[in-house]
């Protein structure tokens, strides 16, 4: 008994030792966000041409003989002179580079807003925006949200090129035909032109043991199936009907941005590899956005990544955020496995 009391007593002071530390690290954290505004951000901007010009540089100095390397260099000086020159004559057309890592919420659109704002800000008509989009779809109305993003680059009339390098499914899909040219690496996954929803029902479950639940709505169709209620026929009936009407809003979403597609053929809920969706004009053109930023450099556009970064807050970066990690958890496991299907 002696023993149990001093272990219950070490147990106590454990405790209140770790919840004394919690409380003062909480409360340093909240002092630390005081005086500072709320989703304070910043813009990162990179030259791609300059990334591109020193892999090139590094790898020319250690491959090359050294008169070769000096006859080129001095070739390359006379080439960017004469490029200057034609230049004040004419601007050079600028690609702006995002990405756009979607997952269940596209919770990424809260950064590509920012962006596209930034560069909307400064873009001209003759330049182009090229949005790198992986995603495999998910909510509905959140992917909604971010299709209406790159629709205010559409309504300003500027060029708009997504490059799928390996999945815009569903909700991806439903962002990447908005663009005036999509173009997919060869076994990149397209299309998931659908609608789908589940939840489980443990009505009999918790009848099993005695387990009333009670609903109450105001509304005949406020809740149609739910998780631990008996569902009817008629809140299924309902619950298909709102699906079927979304997946027809769908469709007609993307024959208006995209009328070269045949939408019966397309809008099965299958799923294609780029070459396919070559076939199916889902895509029109199979190259990497690897490739395409190359040319662009290639052909004399100055190329810039341009990202929106959030600053983390102290009690994110001690992991107190709990709530968003055991979000973030799930939401990771979602995406898998909703890609596993993609799987060769």
């Amino acid at each position: 008994m002696e023993f149990l009391a001093e272990l219950g007593l070490f147990l106590a002071k454990a405790v209140i030792l770790v919840g004394s530390i919690l409380l003062i690290i909480s409360a340093v954290a909240s002092l630390g966000q005081k005086g500072r505004k709320e989703g304070k951000g910043h813009l990162d901007i990179r030259h791609l041409n300059d990334d591109i010009k020193d892999m090139k540089t590094a790898l020319e100095e250690a491959v090359l003989d050294k008169q070769v390397l000096k006859q080129q260099h001095k070739a390359l000086k006379k080439e960017e002179k004469a490029r200057k020159k034609q230049g004040a004559e004419s601007p050079e057309k600028r690609l702006y580079v995002l990405d756009f890592h979607g997952d269940i919420r596209a919770s990424a659109v809260a950064h590509f807003r920012q962006e596209i704002t930034a560069v909307l800000s400064l873009a001209r008509q003759e330049d182009e925006v090229l949005v790198k989009l992986e995603s495999t779809g998910g909510m509905v109305h959140a992917y909604g949200l971010a299709s209406s993003q790159l629709e205010r680059i559409k309504q300003r009339g500027i060029p708009l090129t997504i490059a799928v390098d390996k999945v815009a499914a569903s909700g991806g899909y439903m962002m990447a035909c908005l663009a005036d040219r999509i173009l997919a690496a060869p076994f990149a996954v397209l299309g998931s032109i659908g609608v789908m929803a589940q939840l489980p029902n443990i009505h009999r479950l918790l009848k099993k043991h005695n387990v009333d639940v009670e609903l109450h709505t105001a509304g005949e169709f406020k809740r149609t199936l739910t998780v631990m209620g008996e569902n009817t026929d008629k809140g299924r009936e309902k619950f298909i009907q709102d699906l079927e009407d979304t997946h027809v809003l769908f469709k007609e979403y993307v024959v208006e941005q995209r009328p070269v597609v045949n939408i019966e053929e397309a809008a099965t809920g299958e799923i294609w590899y780029g070459k396919r969706a070559l076939d199916r004009q889902l895509v029109d053109e199979l190259k990497t956005s690897d490739e395409y930023i190359c040319d662009a450099v290639n052909a004399g556009s100055q190329v810039y990544q341009v990202t929106w970064s959030q600053k983390k807050s102290l009690p994110e970066k001690f992991g107190f955020s709990a709530q968003k990690a055991l979000e973030q958890t799930v939401l990771s496991w979602w995406d898998r496995l909703t890609a596993s299907r993609f799987f060769s």
